[in-house]
């Protein structure tokens, strides 16, 4: 068992150090994106997509279940039987259901592999947006909706690649499963991934997943500068802090007052720094980024990379926010309640904290050191739904290199770093059950992220019908991998 793990660990730091090498060159290059006359199929896509995005799946008024059929229904049509399409909800949550659809592989021996994206979408107030939220809007070179980056893109090009494969009659090596759930944008709602990989995961069963976390950056005149691949991400978990006391008349205040007892609680978690952890996917992009900015900040990551204690190099590096997340686990308050009188002492106190919790580091772990900080008189719980322990998967070369050959083909010259979102996705769920997820790149983004989860949303157009092409083409390698 040695052997062949040194062999792979061999091969994963000459696939880095080309990473690297790319990324030193070149981390800011500004590549022009070329003009693009819309295809035939390219046309038929936009009208999936548009069905999609026009589906409102808020978790307030809509229907992840209703996309999901029309889904299903694209992919009958294109010749899909009903034995490869799975329809599923629970009689609690019959609006928040999804798919999963199957194209088998011919070669019994080779393990499956799955593209997963999610379908519901963040809450929009169509009084506060420019447009309105549940229509495509197409104006100067972007589409504008909830939805049409985040992540409808990617279930869009998911649920196109797989009607294109069968109508060309494609025949993959390995089986192309794809799992469109809902769930992923609200911690408490039903969470379709969560639900398979707890209930059905024969369904989902894979070598490897894709899934959304990656990506490229576009700059303000819409030049590809980097592309990115998220290996691994942070476990998102909340946690209550609450104090209780007998309160009483305002006019006769004690030192003993929920509101200040939690205010001190919140000030000592508000003056911590965890730990600067490392693994594999982090250290391969601070290196490859201290190269790149070089100065003060390039010196600071290497002193970091060398010794994580020391304390000078963290407080530059952390200077920047994305950084400084990227280097702990973090915690922070988010919602506060207090209090039910003006004239009153506060018998309660609440707060919610909200913690990224750096893959292999545990829910349990977080919450001690959250009693250590909150103190004997604060009562620190972790709220339901408890998230899996997050999993780094491996730079593997099988999967990290025919991204950036594809990659390559598709966006020459453009740099390609593996990164660790600081954020989550329900790629957690699925490294829970062993199935290593991949954030993969092509749909370039700006740098706002597109104004995901905020006002007008939009997605470039050109960035989406390239992106579609190199994630199709892309899938396919993997697929003929056998």
């Amino acid at each position: 068992m040695w052997a062949p793990a040194f062999a792979g660990v061999r091969g994963e730091r000459d696939l880095i150090k080309s990473f690297l090498s790319a990324a030193s060159a070149a981390v800011l290059l500004a590549q022009p994106l070329a003009a693009q006359t819309l295809r035939p199929d390219q046309a038929k896509f936009r009208e999936l997509y548009q069905e999609l995005v026009e589906t409102n799946t808020t978790l307030s008024a809509g229907s992840c279940t209703a996309a999901a059929e029309k889904m299903a229904a694209r992919l009958k049509a294109a010749g899909y039987s009903d034995q490869e399409l799975t329809l599923f909800s629970v009689p609690e949550h019959p609006k928040e259901g999804g798919l999963v659809a199957v194209l088998k592989g011919s070669d019994a021996k080779a393990k499956p592999m799955l593209l997963l994206a999610h379908l519901d979408v963040v809450e929009a107030k169509p009084e506060d947006w420019s447009r309105d939220p549940f229509k495509l809007v197409e104006e100067n070179g972007f589409f504008y909706a909830r939805g049409s980056a985040d992540d409808k893109s990617m279930a869009a090009i998911w649920t196109d690649s797989l009607i294109r494969y069968n109508q060309e009659g494609f025949r993959p090596k390995r089986t192309i499963k794809m799992a469109l759930t809902c769930g992923e944008e609200t911690t408490y709602a039903f969470n379709g991934a969560d639900w398979l990989a707890k209930n059905r995961p024969e369904l989902v069963a894979a070598e490897f997943a894709l899934n959304e976390g990656g990506g490229g950056r576009l700059d303000a005149q819409g030049n590809r500068q980097v592309l990115a691949i998220q290996v691994g991400e942070k476990a998102a978990q909340n946690y209550t802090l609450e104090t209780t006391n007998p309160g009483g008349h305002s006019s006769q205040p004690v030192p003993d007052n929920a509101i200040y007892e939690l205010a001190d609680a919140i000030e000592a978690i508000r003056g911590y720094e965890f730990p600067v952890r490392f693994n594999e996917t982090t250290r391969a992009f601070f290196t490859g980024t201290s190269a790149a900015v070089g100065g003060e900040m390039g010196a600071a990551i290497k002193a970091l990379l060398a010794d994580p204690g020391d304390k000078a190099a963290d407080a530059i590096v952390s200077r920047d926010k994305t950084f400084h997340s990227t280097l702990r686990t973090t915690c922070v308050a988010t919602l506060l309640k207090a209090g039910h009188a003006e004239n009153a002492l506060p018998q309660r106190a609440t707060a919610n904290v909200n913690c990224r919790i750096f893959p292999g580091e545990t829910v349990q772990g977080t919450l001690a050191q959250l009693r250590t900080l909150a103190g004997p008189k604060v009562k620190v719980s972790a709220n339901a739904p408890i998230r899996p322990t997050a999993i780094s998967p491996a730079l593997d070369p099988k999967i990290l290199g025919p991204i950036k050959t594809v990659a390559a083909k598709h966006f020459p010259g453009v740099p390609l770093l593996p990164i660790m979102s600081t954020g989550a996705t329900d790629g957690i769920f699925l490294e829970a059950i062993g199935i290593p997820v991949y954030g993969v790149p092509g749909i370039f983004f700006e740098s706002d992220l597109n104004g995901a989860h905020g006002l007008n949303e939009r997605m470039r157009v050109r960035s989406l019908y390239e992106g579609r092409d190199y994630l199709y083409d892309l899938v396919k390698v993997y697929a003929n991998q056998g």
